[in-house]
């Protein structure tokens, strides 16, 4: 605990606040109309991510690795949706602004832990699009289901880890000016500022953290993709590219979805207006848990033929009880 409170070893007065006030989303006119929208993407991110989990688990058919990731992608989307939605519609519709210190922290905990493994997920099925193009005949013995449950089981231990240290060191920070945070949940840079002590491993940890959970990922995804598109070049026939093009049509949707909103947020944000930037930022959040089980369904065979043969079974079932 002490490399978290420096402030104890040192014996110098440690300011804890007993609450913060989040602040954005001031000044914006007919804002409630807003949170109404995210309510209903709210629902509709569940109920289509439910949908998947419930088909993958039904029918026997979607049991290979592709599938443990894309469980573990709507899993994700749906802790990710409901730690972050409705905490945020209790807060601005309901006027919930103030939240205590330690409740913040697990706010903070929670958001960025499900944030983070939703493009660790991206990485698990770009892999296994790899595998599946460019080793085709030897892609069961490559990639198995226990290879990519090993696989997701080690991006959840390391986000977990990621984030209790960067909320760790949150704790040795002493607040004795400031509580009000510019932002519309705790967020950890605009929380990491306002303290009146040495920022410095929050700084290092807040400059690290995207880089590690959000930029190495998309580079590891192109350079797999780079890899893909050179596995197609060396196809011999054009119905070839286009069938093994189109088992990457989904998951190529989901990266577009997930870090084109996030990189142009991380790009250009500071140029904003912060209220601008808190709209953009919250939009990147929970947007894709809702459209990435729409892109799967939509485009994945394999599902939506799932997801009919559950549609009639259910059908049957009730014309018989009628019966």
């Amino acid at each position: 605990m002490e490399f978290f409170n420096p402030a104890l070893e040192e014996n110098i007065t440690f300011v804890r606040p007993a609450y913060f006030y989040i602040g954005g989303f001031i000044g914006i006119t007919n804002i409630n109309y807003y949170f109404i929208f995210l309510f209903f993407v709210y629902i509709f991110s569940v109920v289509g991510n439910t949908t998947v989990l419930t088909v993958i688990i039904v029918d026997h058919t979607l049991k290979g690795p592709k599938y443990v990731a894309v469980f573990s992608l709507a899993l994700t989307d749906i802790l990710g949706s409901t730690a972050l939605v409705p905490k945020v519609l209790d807060i601005f519709l309901f006027n919930h602004r103030y939240i205590s210190y330690n409740e913040c922290l697990t706010f903070m905990f929670f958001c960025f832990t499900l944030l983070s493994m939703q493009s660790l997920n991206l990485v698990a099925l770009s892999y296994d699009r790899l595998i599946a193009i460019m080793y085709p005949l030897h892609y069961q013995v490559k990639v198995t289901q226990k290879l990519m449950m090993n696989l997701i089981v080690f991006f959840w231990l390391s986000v977990i880890t990621l984030t209790l240290t960067v909320v760790g060191l949150i704790t040795r920070l002493s607040f004795c000016r400031s509580v009000v945070i510019n932002s519309y949940f705790c967020d950890h840079g605009p929380v990491y500022r306002l303290a009146c002590n040495d920022v410095f491993p929050s700084r290092v940890i807040g400059i690290l953290s995207p880089v590690i959970m959000l930029w190495i990922p998309l580079a590891f995804i192109l350079a797999t993709y780079c890899c893909i598109a050179y596995a197609l070049s060396k196809m011999s026939t054009v119905q070839e590219r286009r069938k093994a093009l189109k088992t990457c049509t989904g998951h190529l949707s989901l990266v577009t979805i997930y870090f084109l909103p996030i990189s142009l947020v991380f790009g250009i944000g500071s140029k904003m207006h912060p209220n601008a930037r808190i709209i953009n930022l919250s939009l990147t959040t929970i947007i894709p848990p809702m459209l990435n089980p729409i892109i799967y369904v939509f485009q994945t065979q394999e599902i939506k033929q799932a997801l009919n043969k559950l549609v009639k079974r259910r059908r049957q079932s009730r014309i018989g009880r009628k019966l």
